[in-house]
């Protein structure tokens, strides 16, 4: 696939840990390192699929984490004295781990207190001000990983092509920003798992991801979801829509004959 995305709304290599490990209920002081490396790298390897970019610190953890697990692998040394631990080879990324979450749990926690903040001190509303009815239902915005997630789900429970039956290239990155950007001038929010469900093949389903993909990165769309691997919703991005509306109106009201 020649289409190319380019994003810059990449979390960091902590993130997908603190993903993965939260997705599998795993207790963090205990990590199971052969599972986590291996989805890790299947992660990665998903993004390279798509071809998104991949930052370097990515890579770092992937090696990182492959030689905690070689280490794991290796036979306790017998030359050891009793009395002496062996220093568990997880422990650094372990303490990594706690810190980096607990570093994001203070940051929400700022988020959370400036908006209760700026509920106890309204100003008046401007035309400038939008909220996106999604927010105020108790959505927050998904994850690049929530939507890598979904994406491999939907790959598994795509149909099967028929080998028997010839099918040209007929989904086309670009077509299917069109196709969306249609879709949501009819219904102002769809969930992901509704458009992955009629997609026809696997192509379709890449195709569409993509699409979504390139949307976010316009700016065009954003994707919400309910409760810590819920269901995601895609809806028009609200503030882009009252951005291109005041240009207008601006460039109508400057365009006037001399």
């Amino acid at each position: 696939m020649s289409y190319k995305i380019r994003l810059d709304l990449f979390e960091g290599p902590l993130d997908l840990l603190l993903y993965l490990v939260k997705k599998d209920h795993i207790n963090v002081y205990d990590i199971p390192i052969a599972q986590i490396t291996d989805q890790y790298i299947q992660y990665l390897e998903v993004m390279k699929f798509l071809d998104l970019n991949i930052a370097g610190e990515f890579l770092v953890m992937a090696a990182t984490l492959l030689q905690i697990k070689s280490k794991m692998l290796l036979p306790a040394d017998e030359n050891t004295q009793s009395e002496e631990e062996e220093e568990d080879p997880r422990d650094e990324l372990v303490k990594q781990l706690l810190e980096y979450e607990k570093y994001k749990e203070v940051a929400e926690n700022l988020r959370q207190r400036e908006a209760e903040q700026r509920e106890l001190f309204k100003r008046p509303k401007t035309s400038g001000d939008v909220h996106s009815p999604l927010e105020s239902e108790g959505y927050f915005e998904a994850s690049i990983f929530e939507l890598i997630n979904a994406f491999s789900q939907a790959l598994k429970e795509a149909p099967k092509d028929l080998f028997y039956k010839v099918i040209k290239d007929e989904f086309t990155v670009e077509e299917k920003v069109h196709d969306l950007l249609h879709l949501f001038l009819v219904n102002s929010r769809v969930t992901l798992s509704e458009l992955f469900r009629k997609t026809q093949n696997k192509l379709e389903v890449v195709v569409t991801l993509l699409a979504i993909l390139e949307l976010i990165r316009l700016k065009e769309i954003v994707v919400w979801q309910k409760g810590l691997f819920g269901e995601i919703v895609i809806a028009r991005n609200e503030e882009n829509i009252a951005a291109a509306n005041t240009r207008f109106t601006g460039e109508s009201s400057g365009s006037q004959p001399v």
